[in-house]
């Protein structure tokens, strides 16, 4: 089944001039970048184009190159991701019910929850890059009184239809009546190609000790060496910006943050799916595989019972897929 993570996009609305400065450094802290990464490609759709990831010499970040112009990428976010994807098919309908399923709520205890969604509680929570609302109907299920942001306005209509309230607005745009308990960034920030605004925005709409709690791709990933340009979290041209934990730190603390509380995970299906990637992954052409049910499922039992010492020990040493972050606003 295809976990949380690969549907959900937010694309910050005043991107125009950081990609103006992409050429002269850093987009955190204008540093002088150096090539970490080279002849990446589309291995999910297929999408035509060569990639490199930078890295800042002065503050860590990783960001790709080039980046698509607002254009590009708006368009590309419509015909690939988000709601514009597959539906009503076996792999869908699949994965619709795993979601809703008690069988789910056992997995991410196992598995590690990626998406926030064994988290109870009360207040208001705002799940920014809602989708269709497949998460609002968990975190509801679970206490909070809840609100999204999708900029995807089909899906966002699925979401009102449910009965949720979407903003269909970029967070730095966005006035709520009333400010959150809670905002989930459930691999949502790595997509920003103004990661340090975002969590400005993100911080600016929060309560006074109200929690942000963040999912992303960890840059000092052990798999990234093991699957080199078929690693799954590339996600070029998707993901702009890869993080450590120690830069994630930063700049949250920078933006308004403390009490940082940081976890490794790797979730088997992000390693199911880059090993998808590396067998079947041609340049230029979608990689089918990785929507097939039963392949999936084998995948993702033998990974997480048969490889589950592996991974448990590089979450120890810090090298875990995923960073699960959860901040306080000051």
């Amino acid at each position: 089944m295809q976990m949380a993570h690969a549907s959900r996009a937010v694309l910050p609305g005043s991107c125009a001039p950081v990609l103006a400065r992409k050429e002269a450094g850093c987009i955190l802290c204008g540093g002088v970048l150096e090539k970490r990464a080279s002849d990446l490609f589309d291995t999910r759709f297929g999408i035509d184009g060569d990639y490199e990831v930078r890295g800042c010499l002065d503050c860590g970040l990783e960001q790709m190159f080039p980046v698509p112009t607002p254009t590009e990428l708006k368009t590309l976010y419509e015909s690939h991701y988000n709601f514009g994807g597959e539906q009503r098919t076996l792999y869908t309908n699949l994965r619709e019910w795993f979601f809703c399923s008690r069988l789910y709520r056992l997995w991410v205890r196992l598995d590690g929850d990626v998406s926030f969604h064994s988290r109870t509680g009360t207040g208001l929570l705002l799940d920014v890059g809602c989708n269709e609302g497949r998460g609002l109907r968990i975190y509801a299920r679970n206490g909070f009184t809840v609100e999204g942001l999708e900029l995807n306005e089909t899906a966002a209509t699925v979401a009102r239809k449910a009965g949720f309230i979407v903003h269909t607005c970029d967070i730095g745009e966005l006035k709520s009546s009333s400010l959150y308990d809670v905002e989930v960034l459930s691999n949502v920030l790595e997509h920003s190609p103004a990661p340090q605004q975002m969590l400005l925005d993100v911080c600016r709409n929060l309560k006074s000790g109200g929690q942000v709690w963040i999912s992303c791709p960890n840059s000092r990933s052990w798999l990234r060496k093991v699957f080199g340009p078929f690693w799954i979290n590339w996600h070029v041209p998707f993901h702009i910006t890869q993080f450590s934990s120690g830069t994630l730190e930063k700049v949250l603390r920078q933006t308004g943050f403390t009490t940082i509380e940081t976890r490794y995970i790797t979730p088997a299906h992000w390693v199911a799916s880059s090993l998808v990637a590396r067998i079947f992954a041609a340049k230029g052409q979608p990689t089918r595989q990785l929507r097939s049910p039963v392949l999936v499922a084998i995948l993702l039992a033998l990974i997480r019972f048969v490889f589950f010492p592996v991974l448990w020990f590089a979450n120890r040493r810090g090298q875990g897929d995923c960073l699960l972050v959860t901040a306080t606003k000051a």
